[in-house]
């Protein structure tokens, strides 16, 4: 959903409208709402971030947040999953996980919904490279596909099942094929 405003407006603007849900995001001076996120969508963003948390967020390296607002670029971007290396957390004053997240993700995973343009979801994915993300992920649920983006590369599309999914540098203890991605739809 786009809403039209008269007039394009700034990023301070979108930060203090009310958040919507599902969330909204703000690109090039417009809002997008995202789409409400269903079955398959929901499975996988529960389990990636479990996933992610057990190997690493114990030993401080790294920490997934599911839907968690990026404002970087100049734009709000909402990725169905953020994972941020331990150090560039950002924090409060009491060493908190802070509310406001002003960096690109280390990693970034979109999962795509039925009615999301997956045009627009590479754009974010794109946006969060050009910014410092080491990896973007596009999990499409009804191809059973990854797409897997780096910095400077062309993307690749991991579909067989036994396929081992790469990581981001920091991430590569943790080992999960295309297979065990998507039997998370089956439990």
């Amino acid at each position: 959903m786009v809403r039209l405003p008269s007039r394009p407006l700034t990023l301070e603007e979108f930060l203090q409208l009310p958040e919507t849900e599902p969330a909204s995001e703000f690109i090039d001076g417009h809002i997008f709402q995202k789409p409400m996120p269903q079955g398959k969508h929901s499975a996988i963003q529960g389990e990636l971030p479990a996933a992610v948390n057990a190997v690493f967020r114990h030993r401080r390296i790294a920490r997934a947040f599911p839907e968690l607002r990026c404002t970087f670029g100049g734009r709000s971007v909402v990725p169905d999953v953020a994972v941020y290396v331990w150090d560039r957390i950002s924090r409060d004053t009491q060493g908190a996980v802070a509310n406001l997240f002003q960096s690109a993700p280390d990693w970034t995973v979109e999962i795509l919904s039925p009615d999301q343009s997956q045009t627009r979801v590479v754009k974010n994915i794109l946006h969060c490279l050009k910014y410092g993300t080491q990896m973007g992920w596009l999990i499409d649920p009804d191809e059973q596909t990854v797409f897997v983006y780096r910095p400077g590369q062309l993307p690749e599309a991991f579909e067989e099942p036994e396929a081992r999914l790469p990581m981001p540098d920091f991430a590569e203890q943790l080992s999960l094929t295309v297979g065990e991605l998507f039997a998370w739809l089956q439990d």
